[in-house]
């Protein structure tokens, strides 16, 4: 463990492992693509998401405010815009693709004093952390851009104790209007690393853990906090 007050990110597994693409489409977004379009648009995330993404992320920020888990991991901390918003008393593991990214979290991390927090580069498909790692485990705006989303969910569950939290923050695909033009954006999206036709059944509700609460946030209401009890046999 760190000294308090200091933050520091840390270079650890970013290359795929194997041959598992399961559940992968030939379309779908590459690592490296995802690296890439994240290293570039480092500059400009607060920009263009900051603001159009905050009310989930305050929506995250009371989710754990009212758990107050002794332990976290943020899967896709990006740039940092939710770190403010963990319990102080939380030790806190952040991790992501991009390095450029991160060097921007790292500067927000820093600014927290007294935080226990520690950043690091990892592929989050295959995470370095051991089994029942941590008490609490959030994904925001991540599972619709990550290369295999299965593959994401298990080792999401794999790192959370038994019982422990999982809060996914992520746009899902809506109905009549916003399914139509779902489909039509796709490829632009698909370009850029993102799905924008993503399935609430597909991707959550189809999984053994139980759904504790779904709660619609952000523009037009098209993107859930869905609050996860990791039920583990």
């Amino acid at each position: 463990m760190r000294e308090s007050g200091s933050a520091r990110a840390e270079t650890g597994q970013t290359q795929w492992q194997g041959n598992d693409t399961a559940g992968v489409d030939a379309r779908e977004p590459t690592e490296a693509g995802i690296v890439r379009t994240y290293d570039r648009f480092a500059p400009l995330y607060d920009k263009i998401f900051g603001r159009v993404l905050e009310p989930g992320r305050k929506l995250l920020a009371q989710a754990l405010t009212a758990l107050n888990p002794p332990s976290a991991l943020e899967v896709g901390v990006g740039t940092g815009l939710t770190l403010a918003g963990y319990p102080a008393s939380t030790r806190l593991a952040g991790i992501d693709f991009s390095p450029d990214m991160l060097e921007r979290a790292q500067r927000r991390a820093a600014a927290l004093a007294g935080r226990d927090i520690r950043l690091q580069v990892m592929n989050a498909e295959r995470m370095d952390f051991p089994d029942n790692s941590f008490d609490c485990v959030t994904v925001p705006y991540v599972l619709s851009v990550t290369p295999n989303p299965p593959r994401l969910v298990h080792e999401i569950r794999r790192v959370c104790k038994p019982d422990g939290v999982i809060i996914i923050l992520n746009h899902f695909s809506g109905s009549g209007f916003w399914w139509l033009m779902e489909r039509a954006v796709r490829s632009a999206a698909e370009h850029v690393g993102f799905r924008s036709d993503f399935d609430y059944q597909r991707h959550i509700l189809a999984y053994d853990w139980e759904v504790v609460s779904a709660q619609k946030v952000n523009l037009f209401g098209l993107s859930r906090l869905v609050v996860l009890r990791n039920r583990k046999d």
